[in-house]
Formats: structure tokens, C-alpha cells, sequence
């Protein structure tokens, strides 16, 4: 493959996204989260990692990167409008008005930015591949994450389910020592951005790939080399 963002013998076109990129506040909304400093630094707060993997791999394929780097304790990019859990504890309680005002500003802009750019991939007829980049803690309520990559995708749509499998066996090929699980560390139809994404374009036209790495791997390898990873076994899925 060529890095570039469809094959011309086929039609599969590659689209990045990182929703939790980052956890900047905006200097207007900075009094509320005098007190969340801890809360801003931890999971809560961003993926730490994923942004720099996801920046590596659009450079490697010459691709634009849709990210968000302000941070989900403000308004929480991947879950719907509708969801109660769009809020954290430091905006649950802002008047209907301004939160309204967050959404317009902070949330639609990416969401807008990432279907408009599935739409025009779609539009001649191609398949898009959307990979969006996120990290998850080692350990979660005491619970020991045992895997290093995880591939989220809706198990109900074939297509979705064929690429995750070859793309574990890919990575797995790769580096034999890499813990690969398929919808884990969560489930790949709960809500979120290719979930609202699948409800607008088929399969033939949309497949959704959350991929969740883990923190201690980025740690212990470096974001830089997991991409490096990342990129090659993408460019061997996307030969296919």
C-alpha cells in the first residue's frame, strides 16, 4: 500500500480520529475546574499517548488527524448528546443554556468534521476504514487489564467482525509477545462516535475500529514505536 488514504485497486479508504487527545480547558470555563487538577491529569481526565500515536500514524500515511484536545471532563466527545454521561461532576450542573452552548462550540465541530469526512469517501463508492485512537489504564477498579491492544467494533456487522479478526492476526503475526484481544477492555456497540457513525452509513460503506492501547505499552514502549507497529499492520490490512 501506498501511504495514502484509499488503495486504487480497491476501495478501502483509511480515516483517523482521537477523541481524548487532551486535557485542555478553555480559560472560560478554567474557574470550574479549579479543584480537578488530579482529575485532569489521570484517565479522567484524556488518554495520555493516544494523541502521539495517532499523530505518527497520519504522518505515515500522509493523512489529516480529526482530534479533539480539549478534555472530556468538559464535554465528553464520544458519548451522544442525549447521554448522561456527555457531563462530568464540573458540568452536570451548568444551566441548560450553556451547555448547550459547550455542545455547539466543543462537540459538534468534531463530530460534524469526522461524518463530513466519511461522507466524502462514500460518496464515489468506497468503503471507509475509520480508526480511532484511545488508550485505557493497566488497571481499573482493581481489575488487572490483560491485554495490550484491544480492537472495538459492533459484532453484528460481518464486515466490521472480519477486518478486527484479521487485524489481531496481523498484529499478532507482527510480534508474537503482543496481547491482542477483540472488544476488550469494552464493547465496541456501546455508545460513541462510530457507533453514532454506523446509525448514518452502512457497512458497505463504514467500518468502525475503536483501538484501545494500553497505557503500561505505551509507557514501555513509547508511543512512537507502538505506531511504527500500528502503521505496518495497517498497511498489511489494507493490501488485502
Amino acid at each position: 500500500m501506498t501511504r495514502a488514504s484509499c488503495r486504487t485497486s480497491a476501495a478501502d479508504c483509511l480515516l483517523l480520529s482521537c477523541e481524548h487527545g487532551g486535557r485542555r480547558i478553555p480559560r472560560e470555563y478554567a474557574p470550574l475546574f479549579q479543584s480537578a487538577s488530579r482529575d485532569l491529569a489521570s484517565h479522567r481526565g484524556w488518554d495520555p499517548g493516544a494523541l502521539d500515536v495517532a499523530r505518527t500514524l497520519a504522518r505515515h500515511f500522509h493523512l489529516p488527524l480529526h482530534a479533539v484536545t480539549f478534555s472530556r471532563l468538559l464535554v465528553e466527545p464520544n458519548r451522544a448528546p442525549s447521554s448522561r454521561r456527555i457531563w462530568s461532576e464540573y458540568t452536570a450542573g451548568l444551566p441548560a443554556g450553556e451547555r448547550e452552548r459547550i455542545l455547539a462550540r466543543y462537540w459538534w465541530p468534531h463530530r460534524r468534521s469526522v461524518e463530513a469526512a466519511v461522507r466524502a469517501q462514500v460518496a464515489p463508492g468506497r468503503r471507509v476504514i475509520h480508526v480511532a485512537v484511545h488508550s485505557f489504564t493497566p488497571v481499573l477498579g482493581g481489575e488487572v487489564r490483560n491485554a495490550d491492544v484491544g480492537l472495538l467494533y459492533d459484532s453484528r456487522r460481518s464486515g466490521e467482525k472480519a477486518l478486527c479478526t484479521r487485524w489481531q492476526e496481523i498484529l499478532e503475526a507482527l510480534d508474537p509477545t503482543l496481547r491482542v484481544r477483540r472488544n476488550y477492555p469494552y464493547r465496541g456497540a456501546a455508545d460513541g462516535l462510530p457507533t453514532w457513525l454506523r446509525q448514518r452509513f452502512p457497512g458497505r460503506a463504514y467500518a468502525g475500529v475503536e483501538c484501545e492501547l494500553n497505557q503500561a505499552l505505551l509507557r514501555a514502549r513509547r508511543p512512537a514505536r507502538v505506531a511504527r507497529l500500528l502503521a505496518r499492520s495497517l498497511e498489511l490490512l489494507l493490501r488485502r
